[in-house]
């Protein structure tokens, strides 16, 4: 109990202190080493005049700081997962297109619980000869092994060369989960050698495709393949159930395997170990309360990064949207942080962090295929680049529909009434996070409505993109101050929402208010040709942002400066285009009364009143080519802007 207690008393001391204190640069490490700077692509636009309540008194303002670099981006935090039973997959068309502009950047295989049973060199039914005919449960019981082969192209799983396809095919790096639990049931002599071998194979037959490597996974789960086996058929006196000092012992020689192989072949490979996370403590798992301390205690600092998983919902349970939206904060930098303070603590080297699988278990009431899940994707993502993680993969890119209790973000074909490998919801989300989010994360603050997040970025070319989740249940008006940035002419914004199917947990999501393509998902089919919501910058940007949507907006780079907010009501309107032809916009940043245009010579030709008291939209024009002025009337007196017309 007391150690317990220092570690996290200790953690709100840390949690104080900047992160370069604890960590140094860039604590995501390697996963930094092919860095680079990232220019934001303006997309195309229309002019959308959004609702917007209570500009002078909105109910969040966000503050960002461009100066205050919190963390650079690492591209892996983007990534996800395959496995074996999702077939061939690399003859799929729909499926690699899909695939291609989510831009994963790193895709983990072959599991999951199956990277267990998994023999990559080894063709269908044919498992190494010391590779047991049934395994043993937690419970003592004993069942059928049912091994996977990396070796069988049959059309229903993923070869190991298809995997490599697949990588190839999108872009993508590789992260490889090895047969730890070989090393545990293997009836040989030297099972802990001959499965270390085994590993050291691969990545020998890898010639360095791969730089990421993890020793096992989820090995202290009673649910895992080698977690309890058969102390009558093992030889070499292993304990019946896995411990984290066990695992330490044999994670070293698992290390010393591999990498020798690697320096055979002249490549540098980096290689994760599995750690709890900071919940673990009071585990109803017994070998979870001191997996850690022994783990460390016999493996030391010979871990080139940690391995953590969350599905960060209650387990099995109906979770309703403040649960699952609620719980990806939290978790995420406990998660970080409780690291932190542990490695601190025990005088050892903090590594750089992996989340190599994450969702929600929460099931019932489809909440996984969700807009809902798509939102959480969001925040996820944004605490992941905050809290600096070197990498992390969304479980996972297919699995089985289960009326909705599906962790997959594409169809396995198995889902009534749409498309093969129609993209979920949080395919969506996480397609506009990373398009529209830089390569540095900047400071970026929300005051007022506690329901509104924020995550702001600067990429390499000057241009801000910002992030505004609303995950409560009411309307937000939300102001972005931009007077401590320079900005261009406009900002560009992608609005993500769900439907008024399924109750809470709608399984459609709309961009743009453009509509799904299918009767669920999102527009997957125009996805590319979606224009952005956009409007010209008069002073600070004003968003509307209804119950439970998302937000991606990018700020023109520019030299435009606001010293202070008290200074909006200074600035002149704008008017667009300008030249014009037969049609002017007109926008405030405060209330208008009218607006006239009036000739050189003074004659008024036209008197408009806007129904929207900060603009005027669509104004036509009959006019012969030449120079006018239009007078705004407005709360602070008239302003007066030149305009050219122009011939159609």
């Amino acid at each position: 109990m007391l150690k317990r207690i220092v570690i996290f008393t200790t953690l709100l001391i840390l949690c104080l202190l900047p992160v370069s204190i604890i960590n140094g640069q860039d604590p995501q490490g390697f996963f930094l080493n092919d860095f680079k700077t990232k220019t934001a692509i303006l997309p195309p636009y229309e002019f959308h005049l959004q609702n917007v309540r209570s500009i002078n008194m909105p109910t969040a303002i966000i503050e960002i700081d461009y100066t205050d670099t919190i963390a650079k981006v690492s591209k892996y935090v983007y990534g996800t997962n395959a496995n074996p039973y999702m077939s061939q997959i690399v003859t799929e068309a729909a499926l690699m297109g899909h695939i291609k502009k989510l831009s994963p950047n790193i895709i983990r295989f072959p599991g999951g619980n199956l990277s267990s049973i998994f023999f990559w060199n080894s063709a269908k039914n044919q498992p190494p000869a010391d590779a047991p005919a049934q395994l043993i449960d937690a419970a003592g019981n004993a069942y059928t092994a049912g091994y996977w082969y990396g070796k069988n192209i049959e059309s229903w799983t993923l070869s190991v060369d298809n995997y490599y396809s697949l990588l190839s095919q999108t872009s993508s790096a590789g992260m490889i989960t090895i047969n730890y639990g070989y090393a545990r049931y293997g009836t040989g002599p030297a099972p802990v050698l001959t499965a270390a071998h085994y590993a050291a194979d691969w990545v020998r037959y890898d010639k360095g495709r791969t730089r990421f490597w993890e020793i096992g996974n989820e090995s202290n789960g009673p649910w895992q393949a080698g977690y309890r086996i058969d102390t009558t058929l093992n030889q070499d006196n292993q304990p019946d159930t896995i411990s984290g000092a066990l695992y330490g012992e044999q994670f070293n020689i698992f290390v010393d395997s591999m990498k020798a192989a690697a320096q055979q072949i002249g490549k540098t490979i980096y290689i994760g170990a599995q750690v709890l996370p900071y919940d673990a403590l009071t585990s109803w798992n017994p070998p979870d309360r001191t997996w850690n301390d022994e783990f460390f205690s016999k493996a030391g600092n010979k871990a080139d990064f940690f391995i953590v998983h969350s599905y960060y919902t209650p387990y099995n349970e109906n979770s309703s949207p403040a649960v699952i939206l609620n719980s990806a904060q939290t978790e995420t930098s406990n998660m970080m942080d409780y690291l932190k303070t542990y490695t601190a603590l025990n005088d050892l080297e903090m590594k750089p962090v992996a989340l190599t699988e994450w969702n929600i278990f929460a099931v019932g009431s489809k909440q996984m295929c969700s807009y809902i899940n798509g939102m959480h994707a969001a925040i996820v993502l944004g605490e992941l680049i905050k809290n600096q993680y070197g990498q992390a993969a969304r479980w996972d890119l297919a699995n089985g529909y289960s009326n909705g209790n599906d962790h997959g973000m594409f169809n396995n074909r198995d889902e009534s009434g749409v498309p093969g490998w129609n993209p979920r919801p949080a395919f969506f989300y996480m397609y506009y996070f990373q398009k529209y989010f830089g390569n540095y994360m900047i400071k970026s603050t929300v005051s007022g409505d506690q329901n509104v997040l924020t995550y702001a970025s600067l990429f390499s070319s000057g241009e801000i993109g910002v992030v505004i989740i609303n995950k409560g249940s009411n309307y937000a008006s939300v102001r972005i101050n931009i007077q401590t940035f320079g900005y261009g002419e406009r900002y560009y914004m992608y609005n993500l929402s769900g439907g008024t199917d399924n109750g809470s947990f709608s399984q459609k999501v709309y961009v743009n208010n453009n509509e799904p393509s299918n009767q669920t998902g999102g527009p997957i089919n125009n996805l590319s040709s979606i224009k952005s919501w956009s409007r010209i910058i008069t002073g600070p940007i004003v968003i509307a942002s209804p119950a439970k949507t998302v937000q991606f907006i990018l700020i023109d780079n520019g030299n435009k400066i606001i010293d202070a907010v008290k200074d909006v009501e200074e600035i002149s309107p704008a008017v667009y285009p300008n030249p014009a032809s037969d049609k002017i916009s007109i926008v405030s940043p405060v209330p208008m009364q009218k607006v006239e245009l009036v000739s050189l010579q003074g004659k008024v030709i036209k008197t408009c009143f806007p129904t929207e008291a900060y603009e005027i939209i669509d104004t036509d024009l009959s006019l012969t080519p030449g120079i006018y002025l239009v007078k705004v009337f407005n709360t602070r007196g008239i302003s007066v802007k030149k305009v050219v017309i122009i011939n159609k």
